[in-house]
């Protein structure tokens, strides 16, 4: 069903293609030989232009998982970028070697144009502020696992929510299922894009924007932790001055519900206290995890082994 298809942003998919990668994420976590081996003689390309710990790793763990090999760079000063190659020049070049590319780029829009010139299929691993659609599945797999759905929810939104792209994303994605309030936890210099809340607002999703984090806690069944992001500031006073706006920790956890589950992209910097791990609702680092399993389903799908 997935076959040579991209993934650009959570929309390309639809809530039935979304919901078989994570039955097939599920059996991968269940069943430890499940597709291993599947992808034998299968190449994948990782563009990192920008730095990244989990998304790349999690990618190349995955192929490797499946038995597939990689390759790619971490850093585009070591590539032809740095003498001035273009981005399509250098999708093409992978897409001649590759079956399949997975890029990232500081630049809104990178992922779409790549898919333009590609032979091969298109995999966003983030792009700038706009989109990060693999950690969007890894987000709603683990949301899936641990409450048993998908909907019936309260997720508050918390930290920097202007330049937090995976944020943006996630809220794109639960904007399709059922019964899904939004609480958007920020201070004002960091607000939820507006096209984010045109979005909801046309698809009739209930959300509010408040400053305290204390005041939505009581309310949440999911809380989705962001740091803020430093590279995506020009100004480092206006970073330092926000930077620690929210820090969640044992008082604040108390506030929350028993069932409540708190998840994070990472990294951190000190936005969760390392007292909350030990917390049972604190789910990130399994998330981690989840992130590696459906990243093993889409790439066994879009190539075409299952």
């Amino acid at each position: 069903m997935l076959k040579g298809r991209s993934l650009i942003e959570p929309g390309n998919f639809t809530l039935e293609e979304t919901g078989a990668l994570f039955d097939l994420a599920a059996k991968i976590e269940a069943k430890e030989r499940y597709l291993r081996e599947s992808c034998r003689g299968k190449l994948l390309a990782t563009l990192f232009f920008e730095p990244s710990t989990r998304t790349r790793l999690s990618f190349e763990a995955a192929m490797l998982r499946l038995g597939g090999s990689c390759l790619g760079f971490a850093d585009p000063g070591s590539s032809s970028v740095a003498k001035g190659e273009s981005l399509a020049d250098t999708v093409r070049m992978a897409g001649s070697y590759a079956d399949a590319i997975v890029m990232r780029n500081p630049k809104e829009g990178a992922a779409l144009l790549a898919s333009r010139y590609s032979s091969v299929p298109i995999i966003n691993a983030g792009d700038g502020g706009h989109h990060h659609p693999t950690q969007t599945l890894t987000d709603l797999l683990t949301i899936k696992q641990l409450r048993g759905n998908i909907g019936n929810l309260t997720v508050g939104y918390c930290g920097d929510l202007k330049f937090g792209r995976t944020v943006h994303s996630l809220a794109k994605a639960l904007a399709r299922y059922e019964k899904i309030n939004m609480i958007f936890i920020s201070p004002e210099e960091l607000v939820i894009p507006e096209y984010i809340t045109q979005h909801l607002h046309k698809n009739k999703i209930a959300f509010s924007e408040i400053r305290s984090l204390e005041e939505a806690m009581p309310q949440l069944d999911v809380l989705y932790m962001t740091r803020v992001q430093k590279e995506r500031f020009f100004n480092e006073e206006d970073y330092i001055r926000l930077k620690d706006t929210y820090v969640l920790n044992k008082e604040r956890m108390a506030m929350g519900k028993d069932d409540l589950i708190v998840l994070h992209p990472l990294p951190r910097v000190n936005e969760i206290a390392v007292e909350v791990d030990a917390d049972p609702r604190a789910a990130y680092f399994k998330q981690a995890r989840y992130g590696m399993y459906v990243r093993m389903a889409l790439l066994a799908s879009i190539l075409g082994v299952v």
